[in-house]
């Protein structure tokens, strides 16, 4: 029984990422500048976020297990784009805009990093 609570909350919290991820996806439309600037903002406020879960839930022994997987699991997971991410960068490269998609990358992966350690950091 365990196993299907879990199962649902995982399935809330994503569904509820998916949403804030596309409403900032069509907030960040409103930038014309070819750069992909919606998957970017949510890759990295996504990494921030779970950096401050991982931080929270790591150092507060009495939330629930649950808890855990409905936010970082379940949230994060649908929240976060790693696969729209890839094809993004892919598309980039077939338009053979070279910088961009080095740009688009290594600025996603770093700040990615970056964010999980800070969000982590700040939890201290």
């Amino acid at each position: 029984m365990n196993m299907i609570k879990d199962i649902v909350l995982v399935g809330i919290g994503s569904g509820l990422g998916g949403i804030c991820r596309y409403l900032i996806s069509l907030l960040m439309s409103q930038v014309r500048s070819g750069f992909p600037w919606g998957t970017f903002v949510v890759n990295v406020a996504g990494c921030l976020l779970i950096g401050l879960l991982w931080g929270v839930t790591s150092r507060a022994h009495n939330l629930s297990p649950s808890f855990s997987l409905f936010l970082m699991v379940g949230f994060c997971g649908g929240f976060t784009t790693f696969s729209t991410f890839s094809k993004e960068g892919l598309s980039l490269l077939q338009a053979d805009n070279y910088l961009l998609f080095t740009l688009y990358v290594l600025g996603s992966v770093v700040l990615g990093l970056a964010a999980v350690g800070l969000g982590y950091i700040a939890t201290k």
